[in-house]
């Protein structure tokens, strides 16, 4: 293994030692998935597996220890390379934020009826129990490296077997893009505006598609194939045109950020970003107070005109140019889909702003 990335155990670590230490560790580099993933029941199963004595995967830790280093961004100790679950779930048991489940079963003895108590119940009424679980054994794997790009790679390698998104694998990856997609995503369009579910890095994908259009000044496909091979391969010898999109996009977005409203339900769907990005793109700023107004109508009428097909698939009332949205609406990652989408919405909207109708 090459002298700038290595991986050794930290010794006799009990989950106390790594719970007192919580506030030393990152637990939201850049290349993590996000948390909150595990439900309260897969939380508490972990802590039954630890309760009884089971084996449990390693944890993955970026050590800092040994001394300075440029990927110490928060100026900690350590940071979570793999495992943010299952600390999250320790340490939320350790808090009383978490209790043992309705099946929960001490193998150790059969009679102890130990279901739905929580740490600080343990500590009063059963304090040997309580002191195994603060006693046991963690194996926790220090990674020593000098640049992000064998952490990245280790954690990709890690979570192979498990279902990561597309968002989650491409947001491990070295080179500038996923940085810029990171800090995309961060915006107040993202973080405020929006009401798809984010947990598994949907923020992320849209930013790299809107990204991707910015930096080809165009359409494009966008399946996870196309924004893998963009963020791995675009800025590596082009960053100064890359972070010229990426400023561009952020621009683009506080437009939007203005014309959405915080939770709209108009962003119920991340397949729809990318193309009210590029409307808003191609928009005078003069349009932008009528520009919701007009999706609401818009929106509005889809609903309408499915109702009618449904119930009388012959009525004349029947829009076809909504109906033609619709088709294109099914594939929202092909580049004739984008573009399509935004062929129809940008017509109807002018059409809106002369008549009030379209």
């Amino acid at each position: 293994m090459p002298r700038n990335f290595k991986i050794t155990p930290f010794e006799n670590k009990t989950l106390s030692w790594w719970y007192n230490r919580r506030n030393t560790i990152d637990m939201n580099p850049p290349y993590q998935r996000r948390g909150g993933l595990w439900s309260q029941t897969d939380k508490a199963y972990l802590i039954d597996s630890i309760l009884n004595g089971y084996d449990i995967p390693k944890i993955y830790v970026a050590d800092f220890t040994w001394g300075g280093s440029p990927l110490n961004k928060k100026k900690l100790p350590y940071a979570i390379i793999d495992g943010k679950q299952r600390f999250e779930a320790i340490f939320d048991f350790f808090d009383g934020k978490l209790v043992l489940n309705d099946d929960f079963v001490y193998l150790n003895d059969l009679s102890l009826k130990l279901a739905g108590l929580g740490f600080k119940d343990l500590l009063k009424n059963y304090t040997e129990i309580a002191d195994d679980f603060q006693n046991y054994n963690l194996m926790v794997m220090g990674v020593y490296a000098k640049d992000e790009e064998p952490i990245n790679e280790l954690f990709v390698r890690l979570n192979r077997s498990k279902a990561l998104t597309g968002a989650e694998v491409r947001n491990a990856m070295a080179g500038p893009a996923p940085g810029i997609i990171r800090q995309i995503a961060k915006h107040e369009f993202f973080t405020t505006n929006v009401v798809f579910e984010t947990k598994r890095g949907q923020d992320l994908n849209a930013a790299a598609k809107i990204l991707s259009f910015e930096y080809y000044k165009d359409f494009r496909d966008t399946k996870k194939t196309d924004l893998d091979l963009f963020a791995a391969s675009v800025g590596k010898q082009s960053h100064e045109i890359l972070e010229l999109a990426g400023r561009r996009v952020i621009e683009n977005l506080d437009s939007m950020n203005a014309i959405f409203l915080p939770n709209d339900s108009l962003l119920n769907s991340a397949g729809i970003v990318p193309v009210y990005y590029w409307l808003v793109r191609e928009m005078n700023e003069k349009r932008f107070s009528r520009f919701r107004e007009f999706i609401n109508t818009f929106e509005r009428a889809r609903r309408h005109n499915r109702l009618l097909i449904r119930e009388n698939p012959e009525s004349r009332s029947i829009r076809s140019i909504l109906v033609e949205y619709d088709n294109y609406n099914r594939s929202t990652n092909n580049e004739q889909s984008h573009r399509q989408r935004f062929r129809i919405l940008y017509k109807c909207f002018k059409s809106y702003l002369k008549t009030g109708s379209f």
